[in-house]
Order: structure tokens, then C-alpha cells, then sequence
């Protein structure tokens, strides 16, 4: 699991607690949090591509990312042969200070989302999708941040030949472009570790579609039975985790809609071409 982030001071002055379900409510295990919302990049600042496509990196500028939890975007992102690229540590996921997770400061809720990565040998990362920053209360009473991955779905990036999450899971469900925990992509059509992969998630009013180099590998559907009985066969369960269970479930209200994140795991890894079409 990763470390949690306390909030800044200066972090706290820039954002305001909106209301989730069960917010300050303790029910069935789950305790007390707060969805912050952040002010939000104006997408109209933008360009567009010839596809229509909103360019939200574009190899030269990191204009609109910031760090989960934070206002500014960690050292260790930074732009290399026109990549986003995170330096890792090689001490493990969730670093804070100069690293963590980052999110693009704006939420989305039907769209496609495209981009390329490439990770180092051995590597581990992820794509979060409809996130939400959420934060509970310390044993002091202090807030600090929930990690991300407990409000969103996370699209895997991972080298599968030379990480172990490659054979844990069921059926391949931790090897890249799945839905982490839940459903393994199939075929699997990574290229290994130093090439580049393609990405595409399509979401829309609750149906999400992975591809791969081109290919589909997964679809399923939110907020149904389907997706309920996912996250109980999952370590999101709500047994096991049921503040992740309530986020992941509820989370959002009738919009549905939250931040793209890419996922400090400690390891090197490469993020490029990033892009998003906005439906209605």
C-alpha cells in the first residue's frame, strides 16, 4: 500500500470540501472523508488536433499537471525527449516529496483518452481514470489523502515479462492494459519493456473499453452488478476495503466524472502523445 499524503497548508488554501456520499458519515466500516475539488484548467486553453482531439501534453510543456493532493507537479516528472517521464527511486510505489502521483486539473466523464508509454525493465505503473481526491482524518484528527487508486479504475501498465504482478491476480488480471485486479487484457499484445505501447480508454455513460496496440482487449460496465461483484472478487472488496468499495461504487453523483492520473511506482517510466475527445 502506498504512503498517504498530508495536506499542505498551502494546498488547503487553494481547495474547498465538496460533498460525497457518506461524507462525515460513518456507515458499514466505512469512515469519514471529504471529496476536495480543485480549480480546473480551462480546456478552451488548449489546442486541438486535426482529430479533434484536446493535445493535453504535447512533449513540451507540463502546463495542467500537477501532483495528486498537490499544486504543483513533482520534480520527478519531468519532460524528456518529448516525454513525461518519472525518474524513479527504486524504493518502492508512492513516493512523496519529490514524487507521487500526478493528474491532469480537470475532470472528465465521457471521453477517449489516448496516449503512449513505455517502462523500464522491471517496471510498474498505471492510468487512473475518473479519480477523485479524497481525503480522511489521521488518528491526531489531521486530514490526509486517500491514495488514488482507491476512487479510480486504473488501466496497468507494467512490463509483464520482468515484474512480478505479472503472475499474481487471477488469469492475468495485473499484466498491462488490464483493469487492475479485475480483468485481465486479452490477447495481450504488449511490446516489451523500452518500446512503446498504445493506449486508448473509451468512457462513456458507464461502458469502458481498454485497447492495446490497437487492439481491444477488455470492456465493462460501471456502476452495474457487473462492476459490484468486480470489486467483491477484488482487493477493493467490502470486506476488505470498504472505503475503496463505497468510492469506487458511489463516488461522483450523477456526473460520474473525475481526473486522468499516471501513477509514481517507483519506477522509470515514459508517458507521450497524451490526448482526449471529449463526448457529450
Amino acid at each position: 500500500m502506498r504512503k498517504l499524503l498530508f495536506l499542505s497548508a498551502a494546498t488547503l488554501l487553494v481547495m474547498s470540501a465538496v460533498s460525497c456520499k457518506n461524507n462525515n458519515k460513518k456507515q458499514g466500516g466505512v469512515p469519514a472523508y471529504t471529496v476536495v475539488e480543485a480549480p480546473q484548467v480551462n480546456l478552451d486553453e488548449f489546442p486541438v488536433d486535426e482529430d479533434g482531439y484536446v493535445v493535453l501534453f504535447d512533449g513540451t510543456s507540463t502546463k495542467g499537471w500537477r501532483g495528486y493532493g498537490k499544486t504543483e507537479l513533482p520534480a520527478r516528472w519531468a519532460i524528456e525527449d518529448g516525454a513525461l517521464k518519472f525518474s524513479g527511486t527504486g524504493s518502492g510505489e508512492g513516493q512523496t516529496g519529490e514524487g507521487g502521483d500526478i493528474i491532469f486539473a480537470h475532470q472528465f466523464k465521457n471521453f477517449t483518452l489516448e496516449m503512449e508509454w513505455k517502462i523500464s525493465k522491471g517496471g510498474n505503473s498505471g492510468i487512473f481514470y475518473l479519480a477523485k481526491e479524497v481525503t480522511t482524518k489521521d488518528e491526531n484528527g489531521k486530514d490526509r489523502y486517500e491514495p488514488i487508486y482507491i476512487s479510480a479504475p486504473e488501466y496497468q501498465v507494467l512490463d509483464n515479462a520482468n515484474h512480478p504482478d505479472a503472475l499474481l491476480g487471477v488469469d492475468g488480471n495485473r499484466q498491462s492494459a488490464s483493469l487492475y485486479d479485475m480483468i485481465p487484457a486479452k490477447p495481450q499484445n504488449q511490446n516489451p519493456y523500452g518500446e512503446w505501447n498504445k493506449v486508448k480508454i473509451l468512457v462513456f455513460k458507464g461502458t469502458v473499453v481498454h485497447f492495446q496496440n490497437d487492439e481491444k482487449v477488455l470492456e465493462y460496465h460501471l456502476w452495474t452488478q457487473q462492476w459490484t461483484d468486480m470489486l467483491q472478487a477484488s482487493k477493493f472488496s467490502q470486506k476488505d476495503w470498504p472505503l475503496a468499495f463505497e468510492l469506487l461504487n458511489n463516488c461522483g453523483g450523477e456526473n460520474h466524472e473525475g481526473y486522468i492520473g499516471l501513477q509514481d511506482h517507483g519506477d522509470d517510466v515514459w508517458y507521450r502523445n497524451i490526448r482526449i475527445k471529449v463526448m457529450d
